[in-house]
């Protein structure tokens, strides 16, 4: 006939059971990245700070292309 629905809390805490021995096993992402760019100091700042003006040079490029031409 008809079968009875899954047991949804059982299958939520095997995945959280899961998700802890994961996370405490590898450090997070953020963690590590975070560690780098400590290490390597100064590199990461001339990065971010180019990155940082390209973006700005990039948003600026497209507000001039997009100005509205106004009749003089």
């Amino acid at each position: 006939m008809t079968q009875p629905p899954p047991d949804l809390n059982a299958n939520a805490a095997a995945t959280d059971t899961d998700t802890d021995t994961d996370s405490s096993e590898n450090p997070a992402f953020i963690k590590l990245a975070m560690r780098n760019m400590v290490r390597k100091g100064r590199q990461s700042l001339v990065h971010f700070g180019l990155t940082a003006l390209g973006l700005t040079g990039f948003l600026v490029f497209l507000a001039w292309l997009g100005r509205p031409q106004l009749p003089q």
